[in-house]
């Protein structure tokens, strides 16, 4: 099955790049591994698959010491912190820096462990209250105080846009998204280069895709229905 899924989701990209005008390596996809036991990834290696997202820092930490193929783990979820120690050294990309307090507190994790964190800050483009992120008017200010840190290397920009069964509902917020990936990207600012941009998951990664994502993150569409744990 994931096999299979795999090959649907890269089709499904490849048509969208083609819709759109772009190239189809513009386009990481991303399985979102989040809940699903090794096994399953194990099956979406051998499917090709080499970047996996987590939203847990010490299942994330957990998987990356057992999965003996080498792949590039993106830590996708709400961090807290207490556990940016599990994830500084093992992701290769944090998506969800939300706010200047946690990208401080990667800095400082960061060079305690002498490397260079990449990462991207988490918009609240559709400023919904259950969501995490930066607003839109104060993203810029942000990238500013950000880009001051030497540990930290600011990639992009990523948003969870709102769950619809209708795609076309989020292109608008997509298109916003785009739009303030230039702007940041013409202002030139040191140590700041807005190559990624992660958005759009299982039910609209398509439109996002056509709107200009680099990174779409799929987890249903890959592995199925979520498994929950207590």
């Amino acid at each position: 099955m994931i096999k299979e899924n795999v090959a649907e989701a890269l089709q499904n990209i490849q048509r969208a790049c083609e819709r759109s005008g772009r190239d189809v390596s513009e386009v990481t996809l991303i399985a979102v591994s989040k809940t699903k036991p090794l096994e399953m990834i194990q099956e979406a290696v051998a499917a090709g698959m080499l970047e996996f997202g987590e939203n847990k820092p010490q299942e994330m930490r957990d998987k990356a010491k057992l999965l003996e193929t080498p792949v590039h783990w993106h830590m996708i979820g709400s961090l807290q912190t207490n556990k940016i120690k599990y994830v500084v050294g093992t992701a290769c990309l944090i998506h969800s820096v939300d706010s200047l307090t946690l990208a401080a507190a990667i800095e400082k994790e960061a060079a305690k462990k002498e490397l260079v964190m990449d990462i991207l800050l988490e918009i609240n483009i559709a400023k919904e209250e259950s969501k995490h992120g930066f607003m839109e008017e104060d993203v810029t200010e942000a990238v500013r105080e950000i880009a001051k840190f030497p540990h930290l290397r600011l990639k992009g920009l990523m948003t969870v846009a709102p769950y619809t069964e209708n795609a076309e509902e989020n292109r608008t917020y997509f298109k916003k998204m785009k739009e303030l990936l230039v702007d940041i990207q013409s202002k030139n600012i040191d140590n700041v280069s807005m190559d990624i941009l992660s958005m759009g998951m299982t039910s609209d990664y398509e439109v996002a895709i056509e709107e200009g994502a680099t990174m779409v993150r799929i987890g249903t569409g890959i592995f199925g229905e979520r498994i929950y744990t207590r």
